[in-house]
């Protein structure tokens, strides 16, 4: 899982996304498998942190981000990953590039939804610096409002910041629930249910990190922001050529 101790996972993911980002919304260029897939390998070590409740997911993306990198030796953007198993008929057959995208991209959605959470549920006390009102602070942050408005809290309030617990159970729960419970059967479900109990805390899992709480929520926010119209744009790639997915 690499030395944590002195890197800043958090931020190399945050960075890395953002660049992901900007190539899509210059709408000159195609996603290219390489910078995709190295952006992609440096959310593996939040997997591993999170514990056995999330042991499955990690060996799962570790393998599927590291099929996409090999790809990325032959085939330029993720374009031609769909296009090329396309015209080999191999889009739905296990292990194909195309649905090893699509279980990456749901552990990316994963990721996106847990730091969400744990922004909602652990530092409320910063996001009440916007909105006064936890009910409507909710709405707004599950529409999608939110998100673009926090940019703008001063970056000095975040020293501010008193949490208001210390469980992930509750953060990640929710993420699972969303993004991964759909597509996994009863004893799977139940597994993960389990291993819950057995997560880190937050703080435990920012120590690992390398982050403390002000840091932390600046990362979480930016990896939030662009990795969504990252998610949108696979999705995208796979609606648009009436491949689904689920």
């Amino acid at each position: 899982m690499g030395d944590l101790e002195t890197e800043k996972p958090l931020k190399k993911i945050a960075e890395a996304f953002k660049e992901l980002e900007a190539t899509i919304k210059s709408q000159t260029q195609e996603v290219e498998v390489a910078p995709f897939s190295h952006a992609c390998s440096l959310v593996s070590p939040l997997f591993g942190c999170l514990g056995i409740a999330f042991k499955f997911a990690e060996m799962d993306y570790v393998a599927k981000v590291h099929d996409l990198a090999e790809a990325s030796k032959s085939i330029d953007t993720l374009q031609s990953v769909l296009d090329k198993d396309i015209e080999r008929n191999s889009v739905r057959k296990g292990g194909s590039h195309s649905r090893n995208l699509l279980r990456v991209k749901r552990g990316l959605d994963m990721v996106r939804v847990l730091f969400e959470q744990i922004m909602v549920t652990e530092f409320s006390d910063l996001l009440m610096l916007v909105l006064p009102n936890v009910s409507v602070l909710n709405h707004l942050w599950i529409a999608g409002y939110l998100t673009p408005f926090l940019c703008f809290v001063p970056t000095s309030n975040y020293t501010h910041i008193v949490p208001r617990g210390n469980s992930l159970k509750g953060p990640a729960s929710k993420a699972y629930a969303q993004v991964f419970a759909p597509h996994h059967g009863w004893a799977i479900r139940k597994a993960v249910s389990a291993g819950m109990y057995a997560l880190p805390t937050k703080a435990q899992l920012l120590k690992k990190l390398n982050e403390d709480e002000s840091s932390a929520i600046i990362q979480m926010q930016s990896y939030v922001a662009a990795s969504a119209p990252v998610i949108m744009y696979v999705d995208k790639l796979f609606l648009s050529r009436e491949l689904g997915i689920d």
